[in-house]
């Protein structure tokens, strides 16, 4: 679609939508490729026969319901809620791009820890890395990367009716390698990490350094993941959950409220990119809409405190308007 300064597309009547016959929308000619387009072009509901379903089933998403569950509900069809469910995850990975194509720059430590969750079976993993800010729990980037996990034999010989896709070597360093690229675009001053001491983050980290022989640097604290067992020293790992506070609390959220995250489950994700839509929406609605803290009378977001937003946000704010990949100034990861 063209835009840009001086673009000024001439009027082309008007029509009526069959779910909303008490509004008109207006047609527009484009003067570029002499094709016509409406203002529902730029709603998050363009196409859509019940545009209605768009908000109540991104909040029955999020709430952790299932597909069929959320249609029984509603009174749709389940494939009407697949197809929604993928429209949604696509505009939060849009939105969580523009976001960041609006922040200036990231002035707190960045926490990063890779959420390990399943696709289609306990032998395809997902590593969905999540970057958030320590002080204001902001989730800065998403990206997932799939590797294949130890094969077990059960005593139940029950085979997948396809066999594992094969992942590629190296995800978890490839994906690292792109949060951590992405962060440092908004981190003139360089940027402090904080992880666990994953051999992959070490070496991203050494990478990144030598690459920019100082400037724009990252400052990596490591907490090693300490020994929880009966008669252990509890000091080390009380410093590092108070360091790693904030992208436990992101990954426990996951896994309450997602049944495909658990560990014991038969929900699992059928494709990689709708695990990590549909994560991509979790994390619009934990900066956005849900409120910092529910226990204190403290109604402030995420994004509020990095100064994203004024007031917390509704689903109609997030799906205001339908975002384009080509406008959006920041890789959406």
């Amino acid at each position: 679609m063209h835009h840009g300064r001086g673009y000024r597309p001439t009027r082309r009547g008007s029509y009526r939508r069959a779910c909303d016959p008490q509004r008109r929308i207006p047609r527009f000619r484009c003067p570029t490729c002499r094709r016509t387009f409406s203002m529902q072009s730029f709603a998050t509901s363009y196409y859509l026969k019940r545009p209605e379903l768009l908000h109540p089933i991104a909040g029955m998403l999020v709430a952790g319901s299932a597909h069929r569950q959320i249609a029984r509900h509603i009174g749709c069809a389940p494939a009407t809620v697949t197809r929604l469910s993928v429209r949604l995850g696509r505009h939060a990975r849009l939105l969580q791009g523009h976001a960041m194509a609006q922040l200036t720059q990231i002035e707190e430590p960045v926490v990063f820890d890779h959420f390990e969750t399943f696709v289609r079976s306990q032998q395809e993993r997902l590593g969905i890395g999540t970057a958030v800010g320590q002080e204001s729990w902001f989730v800065y980037a998403l990206d997932g990367a799939r590797y294949l996990g130890p094969r077990r034999r059960s005593r139940r010989k029950r085979s997948l009716k396809r066999a594992p896709k094969k992942a590629s070597v190296g995800a978890v360093v490839v994906s690292s390698l792109k949060v951590l690229e992405s962060l440092l675009r908004k981190a003139p001053h360089g940027l402090e990490l904080i992880s666990d001491e994953k051999p992959a983050y070490i070496a991203i980290v050494r990478r990144l350094n030598a690459e920019r022989n100082g400037s724009r640097s990252i400052r990596h604290l490591r907490h090693a993941n300490p020994d929880r067992g009966v008669g252990s020293d509890r000091t080390v790992a009380r410093k590092r959950d108070r360091a790693m506070f904030a992208v436990d609390l992101l990954h426990k959220l996951l896994r309450h409220c997602q049944a495909h995250h658990r560990r014991e489950t038969i929900a699992f994700g059928r494709k990689t990119d709708s695990v990590v839509g549909r994560t991509a929406l979790f994390a619009i609605w934990r900066n956005f809409i849900k409120h910092v803290t529910e226990r204190r009378p403290c109604r402030t977001t995420p994004a509020m405190r990095i100064g994203l937003a004024t007031r917390p946000w509704t689903w109609c704010d997030a799906l205001a308007v339908r975002l384009f990949e080509g406008r959006v100034g920041f890789s959406a990861t």
